[in-house]
């Protein structure tokens, strides 16, 4: 076979591809500034939480402050979906000390550090504190069904992703998930009996 047929079918496949897979249209400044206003308009939360934008909120200087802040709506979401309060609290304390202007090099977002794309597929703004608690207690519980109760999974899923997770059959030998699992854990324990 000659290489311009092996080209021409490469570039056959590319525009088949495009045709399944294509390429989204950028939005116009004006297009995205409707869809925000929009997406802000229809938060069921704006009006029942009395959500304040970020820049408007004090956040303590304590991480136990700042956990305290958070605690009667992580009561609540956690009753809401099920999730032990105790795990909940470890997972927020891990990924953001509670602080809800966290941001991480990867660009996750907030209390429970939800990446954009997560949040959306959970339906939650990463920017709302309450919304962003809410997706990660609701991610949680969906891993936690998914591995059947199995918090080490649970956890190693909520950190590397649960795709990582099965191909391994448990955590991923990545010492950034192996110490978050060992973390997260240590502090679901400590919250546990407690302390």
């Amino acid at each position: 076979m000659r290489m311009t047929n092996i080209s021409r079918v490469l570039g056959r496949m590319k525009e088949i591809e495009a045709l399944i897979y294509p390429a989204p249209t950028p939005e116009s400044p004006a297009e995205r500034f409707q869809d925000v206003l929009a997406e802000k308009l229809d938060d069921p939360y704006a009006e029942e939480d009395g959500f304040t934008p970020l820049d408007d909120i004090s956040v303590p200087e304590s991480v136990a402050e700042r956990l305290a802040m958070w605690e009667p709506d992580l009561q609540e979401l956690s009753g809401k979906y099920g999730v032990d309060p105790d795990l909940a609290r470890a997972v927020m304390r891990q990924e953001s000390g509670g602080n809800p202007n966290a941001v991480s090099s990867a660009g996750a977002l907030g209390l429970m550090q939800l990446m954009p794309g997560t949040a959306k597929g959970l339906g939650v703004d990463p920017m709302n504190p309450k919304r962003n608690l809410e997706g990660g207690i609701k991610y949680l519980a969906q891993l936690a069904d998914k591995y059947d109760g199995d918090y080490v999974k649970t956890l190693a899923a909520y950190n590397a992703g649960s795709a990582r997770v099965d191909s391994y059959g448990g955590i991923p030998p990545f010492p950034e998930t192996e110490r978050y699992v060992k973390n997260v854990l240590a502090l679901y324990r400590k919250y546990s009996r407690g302390d």
